[in-house]
């Protein structure tokens, strides 16, 4: 590896008063722990202007518009492994220091499997999305401190890359003005069109719980699509801003390709890795927030002591305990917690997390390639799951369950899973919310926790409609 990044301490600024600023610039990248919950949601990284993007469709990939072939993690791995950069010295600067982030769809699925090609693909949002960033603005909400890093590439000599650094690091600097405006937009209602009726989707949760008794599965993931056209005019930043405010989450997100944007609000880690610690969080088991502090506290415990839920969680327990094997080291892999609850602005949620260490020689795209998608969004055994999915499910998720995060030029990985996340393209707006469904699933049920996980959502949009839009101009807080 070469010489680490260049990093210049900061002063500390909430980075949502920062990102407005860069938001105009090319592939701007906002990973935002607007949640700051004490243990997970503790940095947020701004990013922009990559030196190199790669894509794919799922048929053809590209490196900077120009076509390339392979497999696309490979390609992602091949051209990662051509900027390595040493960690900084310093443990405290955060772990992104440089590196390729973005967009990881769930479709990319079908580069990995062989898996039915039964549905839609109305939106045609890209598979894959991924920025090379030299420049990384990182923020430790905890210790509140900051930190500008310039690697300098992707230039090839040592005194170009300093070169390289230093210019690049004062263009960042022109744009660290003290407070950006938020963009405030005021919009007609829009009018949502449903993947499923309550009837049809009810229907589907029977043909999963008909699959698990003729021994298919034992969970599959099910979901409906919600889908609006947008005004025009429509202000993707604006709305981000307030999805950030209402439905604040650790893993927040937001991603613009330029004819794609992702606002995320996901409270799920997919996978981690730092200095070759592994680790992933599934959720499984939902319920919503009470009225009151007594109706929240019942709801809670109800969670907790559901065999129900804990057995959804346990089962994908396993199957990530599988899958980080393939590429974590031999009795690594092990269950830190299991089944604990973590509270969200509308849900409750049991959330486990796996961890281990990965084995000499993988790298965290190889980690990534063996654990996607997530099994917490698709089901166990998981390929059969997801063939399931695919037959149910009429629209390509696109977006949706997979992942938005970072891989660093030190092997460095932090990723979510896109859940509780909006997808703009063409004008059109979607989302999705399911669940996972297991043999004593009730239909009805699972209808209704749909609802519950897209409620803020939806609340989020229609905060933007005429005589509802609150929002101050400045940094949303």
């Amino acid at each position: 590896m070469s010489q680490p990044a260049r990093v210049e301490e900061i002063p500390y600024r909430d980075p949502a008063s920062l990102f407005p600023a860069f938001a105009d610039l090319p592939y701007p990248l906002f990973l935002d722990s607007a949640m700051a919950e004490p243990r997970l949601g503790t940095v947020s990284y701004i990013a922009a202007d990559p030196f190199k993007v790669i894509r794919t469709d799922g048929a053809t990939t590209t490196i900077d518009d120009a076509a390339v072939d392979g497999q696309p993690f490979d390609i992602l791995k091949a051209e990662l492994a051509r900027y390595e950069l040493e960690r900084h010295e310093d443990p405290d600067v955060p772990p992104f220091q440089g590196g390729a982030a973005g967009l990881f769809g769930y479709d990319l699925a079908r580069s990995l499997e062989n898996l039915p090609d039964t549905q839609s693909d109305e939106m045609q949002f890209p598979a894959m999305a991924v920025g090379f960033y030299d420049v990384v603005l990182a923020f430790d909400h905890n210790a509140k401190r900051a930190w500008l890093i310039s690697t300098g590439q992707p230039e090839a000599t040592q005194a170009g890359r300093e070169k390289r650094a230093c210019e690049r690091a004062a263009r960042f600097h022109d744009l660290l003005v003290d407070e950006a405006d938020w963009p405030v937009m005021i919009m007609p209602a829009l009018d949502w069109e449903y993947s499923d009726s309550r009837a049809e989707y009810e229907a589907k949760v029977q043909k999963v719980i008909d699959y698990i008794y003729a021994g298919d599965i034992f969970q599959a993931n099910l979901s409906q699509r919600f889908a609006a056209d947008l005004p025009d005019g429509f202000d993707s930043l604006a709305f981000y801003g307030r999805l950030r405010q209402m439905n604040s989450a650790t893993f927040c997100g937001y991603f613009s390709t330029g004819d794609t944007v992702i606002a995320s609000s996901s409270p799920e880690r997919f996978l981690k890795v730092d200095a070759g610690r592994v680790e992933t969080r599934p959720i499984k088991g939902t319920r919503p927030r009470g009225e009151t502090a007594a109706e929240d506290r019942a709801l809670a415990a109800e969670l907790l002591a559901s065999d129900k839920d804990r057995a959804e969680n346990v089962m994908i327990v396993d199957l990530l305990r599988n899958d980080l094997s393939k590429n974590c080291a031999p009795h690594t892999v092990t269950v830190p917690e299991l089944c604990a609850l973590e509270s969200y602005a509308s849900v409750h949620h049991l959330v486990s997390a796996v961890t281990g260490a990965l084995k000499a020689g993988r790298s965290a795209v190889d980690l990534l390639a063996g654990s996607f998608p997530g099994g917490s969004i698709t089901g166990a055994p998981k390929v059969r799951a997801m063939e399931i999915i695919a037959e149910l499910e009429q629209e390509r998720r696109g977006p949706y369950c997979g992942s938005l995060g970072f891989i660093s030029f030190a092997g460095d990985m932090d990723t979510s899973i896109l859940i509780r996340t909006l997808a703009i393209r063409n004008n059109r707006i979607t989302f999705q919310a399911g669940g996972g469904i297991v043999a004593d699933s009730d239909p009805a049920a699972e209808y209704e926790e749909t609802l519950v996980k897209g409620r803020r959502l939806f609340e989020a949009l229609a905060a933007m409609t005429s005589g509802r839009a609150e929002q101050s101009n400045k940094a949303v807080s």
